[in-house]
Formats: structure tokens, C-alpha cells, sequence
């Protein structure tokens, strides 16, 4: 089994609705996104997953975010922007390009901070 992992960041503002504390206020991070993908395969030049092709996945849903007010953005409208529901965002949507017969999205980590993080998969 190989585990193929790559790290991205971007920045983006947010405000957590019904929170009791300074986090109801609009206030941004410097994130880092984590995304470990596995694999069982190798292609015939002894490749399980193309870094390439992982980064440009990642990089286009990621676009979304970067310098953005994620509060304002649908899919949380209706939940609170928080680096869990972020993960697990992330999560379903790098997995609807990645996953096929061989390749699995593992995890998503999201970092907000150089000492707080929150990893989400599925079993």
C-alpha cells in the first residue's frame, strides 16, 4: 500500500454564526491543507499516483477559497465554515476526482494555525 501526500495553503476569512466568542467575529487564516491519498497500484514507470495530477486537483478546488470570505460561500450557508466542516468539505470534494478502482482519498487535514489542526476521513 502506498500513501501519497501532498500540502497546499491558502488564505481566507471567516465568522463562526452562533459561536460565544471572538470567532464570531470576521477574522482570517493562513490554512494548510493536507490531502494523503492511497494507493495499492504502480503504473508501468513505477508510479502510484502522479503528484502532478493530485496538486492540480487540489489547486483548483482550493482557488475557491483563497482570499475569500468562506462564511459567504454556499456550501456554508447553511454551516458554520469551521476547519471541520472545511475538512470534510475538501474531503468529499477532492474525492469525487481522485477516487477510482485503484486511488482512494485517505484524509484531509486542515490547519489553521501552526498549532491547530483537524484531520477528517471516512471509514
Amino acid at each position: 500500500m502506498f500513501e501519497i501526500e501532498i500540502d497546499r495553503s491558502f488564505s481566507a476569512a471567516h465568522q463562526l454564526r452562533g459561536y460565544n466568542g471572538d470567532c464570531c467575529n470576521l477574522h482570517g487564516h493562513n490554512y494548510k491543507v493536507t490531502v494523503v491519498v492511497r494507493s495499492q497500484e504502480q503504473d508501468e514507470i513505477g508510479i502510484a499516483l502522479d503528484f502532478k495530477k493530485l496538486k492540480g486537483e487540489l489547486d483548483a478546488l482550493l482557488a475557491v477559497y483563497d482570499h475569500s470570505n468562506l462564511s459567504d460561500l454556499p456550501e456554508f450557508k447553511s454551516v458554520n465554515p469551521t476547519s471541520e466542516n472545511l475538512a470534510k468539505h475538501i474531503y468529499r470534494k477532492i474525492s469525487e476526482k481522485m477516487n477510482n478502482g485503484s486511488i482512494k482519498v485517505n484524509r484531509v487535514r486542515i490547519g489553521e494555525s501552526e498549532h491547530s489542526a483537524v484531520t477528517y476521513f471516512e471509514e
